[in-house]
């Protein structure tokens, strides 16, 4: 079995960087630079920091001909994998896509891919900084503010896709919340972490996608912040299991988005 792959990094794919910086930076309290990094080589790309001075991700602006092309405004995983080519061969074997081929970049050589369910994601071995060739990637956190704290697929068969992220990625299937007609929630963990969940693609989702949960401090003063901010709520803050609250929005420039918190915190 493939080692367990973790969540490394999450990317906003959006028409407006400003405007995405200005919505997240009153709703999460994340700093986006005002401009392309100096690294990117050309693609304006800027990173995402947190208050801790560490990097919640990128952001990657969708210029015309990426827009021309059919790219709209979304989030975006990265999965770690050993080998990207090796990758790319097995899953493609499998049924999967590959929608970016691998691509060798300053940071890494990724790829980006589907499964065969349709739901889309990177793939990234990456080149880690000297002196620092053991450090773990942060950005997915169980429980801080200002990381993505939980991952959820919506697919259109649960049974093959956690089989294929279990043959690909390594990761186990434990546990499920029953949502009556609707189905099984189903946790995937990697290792003893839980990196969320399995659901099937409910009503009105129009393919399967991968959604991700950024932790915010207060869920109320988010969703205020997020109607105050040129977003939409598409489902109001919920209690979920541990006493925290979980919602659903869309940015101002259409990526559809998952924010995780406390009431009152």
């Amino acid at each position: 079995m493939t080692k367990a792959a973790n969540f490394i990094w999450y990317e906003l794919m959006t028409s407006d960087p400003a405007g995405a910086a200005a919505f997240y930076g009153a709703v999460v309290g994340w700093t986006i630079a005002g401009g392309a990094d100096p690294q990117a080589g050309g693609v304006d790309y800027r990173m995402i920091g947190r208050r801790d001075g560490g990097n919640a991700g990128g952001v990657l602006a969708l210029n015309a001909d990426m827009l021309a092309g059919g790219a709209r405004p979304c989030w975006m995983g990265y999965l770690h994998v050993a080998d990207v080519d090796a990758a790319i061969a097995a899953i493609e074997a499998d049924g999967g896509v590959v929608h970016m081929p691998a691509t060798d970049l300053s940071v890494g050589r990724i790829a980006m891919l589907s499964d065969p369910q349709g739901a889309t994601f990177y793939i990234m071995d990456p080149i880690p900084p000297a002196g620092a060739e053991d450090m773990e990637s942060d950005v997915f956190s169980v429980t801080e503010a200002q990381h993505v704290r939980w991952n959820e697929l919506a697919t259109s068969d649960p049974d093959a896709a956690i089989a294929f992220y279990r043959r690909h990625f390594g990761w186990g299937q434990d546990g499920a919340m029953e949502m009556g007609e609707l189905g099984s929630y189903r946790f995937v963990q990697r290792g003893d972490v839980m990196l969320g969940a399995v659901m099937p693609l409910m009503p009105g989702m129009p393919a399967p996608a991968w959604s991700y949960y950024i932790g915010v401090d207060d869920i109320d003063r988010a969703a205020a912040a997020v109607t105050a901010n040129g977003g939409t709520i598409t489902n109001e803050p919920m209690e979920i299991p541990g006493g925290e609250f979980a919602m659903n929005a869309v940015d101002p420039q259409g990526a559809a988005v998952g924010f995780v918190g406390p009431r009152g915190g």
